[in-house]
């Protein structure tokens, strides 16, 4: 009988080795890429970063990036791709090939604020991207020039009757910005917004004297705040910051505005099931090494691990809460 077909046992064979090899290595934690043998990871990874260097992204990303790293034993290397409020970067990705080795590491505006902020956007986050992992969050801080007569924000809203208050942000429609808008809205108080081109070039300004307030992450503002160079005068979060001792949150102080920036690790859409699990798990370690964790100094909060359901819920409904800020805010772009 098998004279007739000399070919059928080695076929055989040779099926059931690759799947028991396939087996293996999820079992061990290496996947193998679908339709060949190569082992996933098998050369360096680029995680895209879609805005520039020094930014609160920034921050979250390079410890996460240093661990991963060692989680997969390859090479895990940043690009900085800012412009557009992160929409070029997020559309690299979106473009790029779905073979696990070009991630992007996303942001609420990235993913919820864009899509209601550029009616042209070169990207659909629900149709190009799947989500990998939602890793960190942070309340948004309005700091100040410590020169400003103001240290509360009853003070704050005396001072902007008598005179014109500006703050920046890292853009329009990010989260900063966003969050900036509604806090004018419920308080009442008169503040001229000043779009930057990231996070850290408003710093600066704010540094120097040249602009009297920011809206922007906690993380990118802590350090000069702990060093004395600005100072806070409240926090967008529902709970006190434990690094911020005596400073309010703005609900505590009167102003029901509530926000929170988060980063996520993103993948092109058609990404292999296989991949972006092992993603997942090597990022739930990663949230464990000890440079990581330091980001919680800084105000960070580290998510728990959530299964991919879980987080296209929750990516659902941030599109909903900050396309009605858009909206709200004017800010969309034409």
């Amino acid at each position: 009988m098998f004279s007739a077909h000399p070919d059928t046992r080695p076929r055989i064979t040779f099926l059931s080795c690759l799947a028991l090899l396939s087996a293996l290595c999820l079992i061990s934690g290496e996947v193998v890429a679908e339709g060949t043998a190569e082992k996933y990871p098998a050369h360096p990874v680029k995680l895209i970063v879609p805005f520039p260097p020094g930014g609160p992204t920034d921050i979250v990303a390079r410890p996460f990036a240093e661990a991963l790293s060692q989680s997969l034993g390859q090479p895990v290397v940043i690009e900085n791709r800012g412009g557009a409020g992160g929409a070029i970067g997020a559309a690299a990705v979106a473009k790029a090939s779905a073979d696990g080795y070009t991630l992007l590491l996303g942001t609420v505006g990235v993913i919820s604020i864009n899509p209601a902020l550029y009616p042209k956007l070169a990207y659909a986050p629900e149709r190009d991207l799947e989500s990998v992992a939602l890793l960190a969050a942070a309340p948004v801080a309005l700091a100040a020039h410590p020169s400003l007569p103001a240290n509360t924000l009853a003070e704050l809203k005396a001072l902007a009757a008598s005179q014109s208050l500006r703050f920046g942000s890292a853009g329009n429609g990010t989260p900063g910005h966003l969050t900036g808008e509604m806090f004018r809205s419920a308080s009442g108080i008169s503040l001229a917004h000043v779009p930057y081109k990231g996070s850290a070039p408003a710093v600066q300004d704010l540094l120097g004297g040249h602009l009297e307030l920011v809206f922007d992450p906690l993380q990118s503002v802590l350090p000069h705040i702990r060093a004395g160079k600005l100072k806070a005068l409240g926090i967008s979060s529902a709970q006190p910051a434990p690094q911020l001792p005596g400073v309010p949150t703005f609900i505590e102080a009167g102003v029901k505005t509530e926000t929170t920036a988060w980063w996520g690790v993103f993948a092109p859409a058609a990404t292999p099931d296989a991949i972006l699990d092992a993603l997942a798990r090597h990022l739930a370690r990663a949230r464990e090494n000890a440079t990581v964790r330091q980001l919680e100094s800084l105000g960070i909060v580290l998510l728990p691990e959530q299964t991919r359901a879980a987080q296209q819920d929750f990516l659902r409904a941030e599109a909903v809460k900050w396309g009605k800020a858009v909206r709200d805010s004017g800010a969309g772009i034409d």
